[in-house]
């Protein structure tokens, strides 16, 4: 991150997705909440775009901002009272919560202060989806395959405890 530009969007996008992430987590209004997590998970796909993992960068898009927030979202509606307006409510725990945030922050920020990172030679920039279809169809076909296996039978076992007899 050389450029100016790329360096001041990358700490546009990475504001954006930390002040949605403490909406997400701070608003007691469930659904700004859950608007304020695809904030977040669209963040954290300009930052992938920004590191030139365009692949990554649209599954994000596609199955956590649109999928998994959809769930989400019609989880809230089909389980929520509807007297209730302010589902998300506080709990006793939220100082103690903040404490562990902040020893979390400390304890990242003295590690990484630390840290030594290498200087690496630019890589040559090469689509990552083309690179992601040669290994995932000829290094990793097993290993993926195995993996879909494993999850078809989950879903499967999922449904037969799932029914009623």
């Amino acid at each position: 991150m050389s450029d100016p530009l790329v360096t001041l969007v990358f700490y546009g996008i990475a504001a954006v997705t930390i002040v949605a992430a403490i909406g997400v987590v701070s608003l007691r209004n469930i659904y700004r909440a859950a608007l304020c997590l695809v904030l977040t998970f669209l963040g954290v796909a300009g930052v992938y775009i920004l590191l030139n993992a365009d692949f990554v960068a649209v599954m994000q898009v596609l199955i956590y901002a649109g999928a998994v927030t959809t769930m989400l979202l019609f989880a809230i509606m089909l389980t929520r009272s509807p007297g209730s307006p302010r589902s998300n409510a506080a709990n006793r725990q939220s100082g103690l919560a903040l404490f562990a945030v902040l020893v979390l922050v400390v304890l990242l920020v003295l590690a990484l202060g630390t840290a030594v990172w290498p200087q690496t030679a630019p890589v040559a920039a090469q689509s990552s989806v083309d690179v992601l279809a040669k290994q995932l169809f000829t290094t990793y076909a097993l290993p993926f395959e195995i993996a879909s296996v494993l999850l078809l039978a989950a879903m499967v076992g999922a449904i037969i405890l799932a029914r009623e007899d």
